[in-house]
């Protein structure tokens, strides 16, 4: 597998303090990356760096040709306002395309098949006449996704997905994730509290503390102080 981020040695900050330091790590095809860490650990400046809202302060990062064509999608962390757009389903799926349409008024035919398509692979093309705040918290996800693949379809960065989410609705939602990772070959970044679960979902694990405390494979998160702690388990 080919890299699509590559970051050497990073640092990301504001003014005179780097809330992530000496973050070294790749992204390759394919990938299930989840980033965890306490409240202020730098997770959310790492995202702004990583979709290119934030330069580093030190180190390089690079990103894979095709990335830079395609660009990533994002689901940022829900309002009360996004929750309640009145739009239909199709008409927030298809604003995910709004970068791609520039100056034109109408989405071309091309950017509806994307749309369709979107819709089709998280399994909501049925609800696309259907009032986006009527929806449940679950199926709204699903919709914000399918939106995030018709701005990018390599690589989805997630931010605290499952946040309100009721507990069959989370595990419907790692699901379908896990789907599109495994089945389609989409690059997933999830930052998430729910370690527990991500432990069992990704494939890495990426623990900041503005340093990195753990980089590597989920499966041995759970054996290094980091994870134990975290996890809240004992020793194993």
């Amino acid at each position: 597998m080919s890299a699509l981020i590559t970051c050497s040695h990073v640092d990301f900050g504001y003014e005179h303090h780097d809330a992530v330091v000496d973050l070294t790590m790749e992204v390759e095809e394919g990938d299930y990356l989840c980033v965890v860490g306490a409240n202020g650990a730098g997770k959310s400046t790492l995202v702004k760096g990583l979709l290119g809202l934030l330069a580093p302060t030190g180190g390089t990062i690079r990103m894979a040709d095709e990335l830079k064509k395609t660009g990533i999608g994002y689901l940022p962390q829900q309002t009360a306002a996004q929750k309640d757009f009145p739009a239909t389903v199709r008409e927030v799926v298809l604003s995910g395309a709004l970068s791609r349409r520039g100056r034109r008024f109408f989405y071309s035919g091309q950017e509806k098949e994307m749309a369709e398509r979107a819709m089709e692979r998280l399994g909501i093309l049925d609800l696309k006449g259907r009032c986006f705040r009527e929806l449940s918290g679950g199926q709204q996800q699903r919709v914000l996704i399918a939106r995030a693949l018709c701005a990018a379809g390599k690589m989805l960065i997630l931010d605290e997905p499952v946040t309100g989410l009721d507990p069959q609705a989370i595990q419907d939602f790692y699901g379908f994730i896990k789907r599109l990772n495994q089945e389609e070959g989409v690059a997933i970044i999830m930052v998430t509290h729910d370690v527990a679960n991500m432990v069992g979902q990704a494939d890495k694990i990426l623990h900041l503390q503005q340093k990195v405390l753990f980089y590597g494979k989920a499966q041995d998160y759970k054996k290094t102080r980091a994870g134990r702690e975290f996890l809240g388990v004992g020793e194993v």
